[in-house]
């Protein structure tokens, strides 16, 4: 059985250890991260992020070729095809899938996107506006989710936007959160949203996370809800308060790459 280091001062060491194995541009090259990472204007990096982390489940290799895929139908102008898309392009969507996410959900994404950017100044300002109001990430997940739904909408897809009301982990949308606003020398996430302080991002949950804070003990709670988000993010602040979510590149990689 693996040694796992117990004091914190050896468990903070192993974690930053792991932290720079993994924060590296060899990260890319596996990682759906890599989809946004082929833009350079913000409006493109925010949509193709957002549908990156919308889709980000299951095997890393079916994401990013469905992402492409998606990007395809788009022109690979994910900002230009959205703003200007009318219900004729729509069509092209309706066979689209990625598991449950299907033609109905890809569909009203676009239109609910379009309505953002129309009519609320964009992704990042619902994110940064709410954020700055009210002073919490939860405060900004909660009134995207609103903006996002609100405009007609298919039952089925709610599903696909967190709802941490009902204790979700917002596994994807944190991940959303950590690639537009981190930011470091390796530059693996885009730092390109200025509003939101690093300090206050929770970590993405996911099985592979999960189960390595677990075994670390970093993480008490068996279900990967949001209550388990909020322990294992303020367990992980106490080893750096002003970036806490780095250690997602060390979790994740622990357990997807090393299974640990």
């Amino acid at each position: 059985m693996r040694n796992i280091p117990i004091h914190q001062t050896d468990l903070k060491a192993f974690l930053e250890e792991k932290y720079h194995q993994y924060n590296c541009r060899h990260f890319i090259a596996t990682d759906p991260i890599q989809i946004p990472k082929a833009f350079e204007e913000p409006g493109d990096i925010e949509i193709a992020g957002f549908f990156t982390a919308t889709i980000a489940w299951g095997q890393r290799k079916t994401i990013i070729n469905n992402m492409y895929e998606l990007l395809r139908r788009m022109d690979y102008r994910p900002f230009d095809f959205i703003m200007n898309a009318g219900k004729a392009d729509m069509e092209n969507f309706s066979n689209f899938k990625h598991r449950t996410f299907n033609g109905e959900d890809c569909i009203f994404f676009i239109q609910s996107i379009k309505n953002i950017y129309q009519n609320h100044g964009g992704i990042r300002h619902i994110f940064e506006k709410a954020y700055r109001q009210e002073g919490s990430i939860e405060a900004a997940l909660t009134s995207f989710r609103n903006v996002f739904f609100e405009i007609p909408f298919p039952e089925r897809t709610q599903k696909h936007v967190a709802d941490i009301s009902k204790n979700a982990s917002a596994k994807r949308l944190n991940m959303f959160l950590r690639w537009m606003v981190r930011d470091d020398k390796e530059g693996i996430d885009f730092g390109i949203w200025k509003g939101i302080a690093p300090k206050d991002l929770y970590i993405p949950l996911d099985v592979h996370s999960g189960n390595v804070a677990r075994k670390l003990g970093l993480l008490t709670r068996k279900q990967n809800d949001w209550k388990a988000v909020l322990e294992l993010t303020g367990n992980l602040r106490q080893f750096d308060p002003q970036d806490p979510v780095k250690y997602d590149f060390a979790l994740f990689g622990l357990g997807a790459f090393e299974r640990f």
